[in-house]
């Protein structure tokens, strides 16, 4: 895991430097390959770490997504203040951080030996390929990074487009969101006691739908920005809470594979809402969203339909 680490993560510091000081199309796809290979493997240690040292998988999970829905608050106005001193330090702003979180895994201590769980025959142990709950798990993350990064990709342009959000005001959509992400995620992290996660989930799942359905109905100012924070706030726990739903099968391997396939929701839906916006109307691609909120929903009712009965093992493995 560490020599992983070490040799994956600076394509943070390197993607977004090539960013800052290279314009050709060639350099830039590259570059954002390298960020997205740094993001990736930033995400699967962090989780695995966490999930597989925590006596309550799915708090720490939570509290471990609070700190990323932090950074993703902070970011933009980290990025503004150095965007008032030239043009190109939000860019390389972003490439120091990346050198710093390098930096901060360099000196962590992170385990050197495998991060899968290994056999009586020291072969690392892939029978959570074989659980009918690991990839129902695997779909509903799909699911809420296809109906997360549709609203993330798609919603700015949607309330300008309708005339919803117009001018300064539009720009702040996304800091609305991250900021109910997170308040959403520190109440799970550290008030509320979730004694059952897929009955948690199938109750977010119902209100992220019906909220989405309010959210692209909402006409004026206030009523879009009351249902975009409701939205993300019943979405902040989804994934967290799925993820740690993994339990006892979470490790390096299995996260390996659960978190890459799940991450193709977030490039596919925003695709098909282009796609869709392009031949009918962008509102009828806003409106296809429903479709991963439903799943969310379906997903998680039959996670707790087929766990009913075994509450403290879900909440705590």
């Amino acid at each position: 895991m560490r020599r992983t680490v070490l040799l994956l993560l600076p394509g943070y510091f390197v993607g977004y430097g090539l960013m800052s000081l290279f314009g050709a199309a060639g350099v830039l796809m590259a570059a954002f390959f390298l960020v997205g290979i740094a993001k990736g493997n930033a995400l699967n240690t962090c989780t695995v770490l966490v999930g597989n040292h925590a006596k309550n998988r799915a708090r720490s999970v939570t509290a471990m997504h609070c700190c990323y829905a932090a950074g993703a608050l902070l970011c933009p106005f980290f990025l503004s203040a150095l965007q008032g001193i030239s043009p190109i330090l939000p860019v390389l702003g972003v490439s120091a951080a990346g050198l710093f979180l390098w930096l901060l895994c360099l000196a962590a201590g992170l385990p050197m030996g495998s991060g899968g769980k290994q056999t009586g025959t020291g072969k690392t142990d892939l029978s959570f390929l074989k659980a009918p709950s690991f990839w129902i798990l695997t779909a509903l993350v799909f699911c809420q990074n296809a109906a997360e990064q549709s609203v993330n990709g798609w919603l700015v342009t949607y309330f300008r487009n309708e005339g919803i959000l117009t001018g300064a005001l539009s720009a702040y959509t996304i800091t609305i969101m991250w900021g109910a992400t997170l308040a959403g995620r520190l109440l799970i992290a550290f008030a509320f006691r979730i004694r059952n996660i897929f009955r948690a989930l199938t109750v977010m799942g119902a209100f992220c739908t019906a909220l989405y359905l309010f959210l692209v109905q909402a006409r004026t100012p206030v009523a879009a920005i009351a249902a975009l924070f409701a939205f993300s706030f019943a979405m902040s726990g989804v994934n967290p809470l799925a993820v740690a739903g993994v339990g006892e099968q979470m490790s390096a391997v299995s996260m390996g594979i659960l978190l890459p396939i799940s991450g193709i929701g977030a490039i596919v839906m925003p695709l098909i809402i282009g796609i869709l916006a392009d031949s009918i109307g962008l509102r009828a691609g806003m409106a296809a969203n429903l479709i991963p909120c439903i799943g969310m929903f379906v997903l998680s009712l039959v996670m707790a339909l087929r766990t009913a009965g075994k509450e403290e093992a879900a909440a705590e493995s």
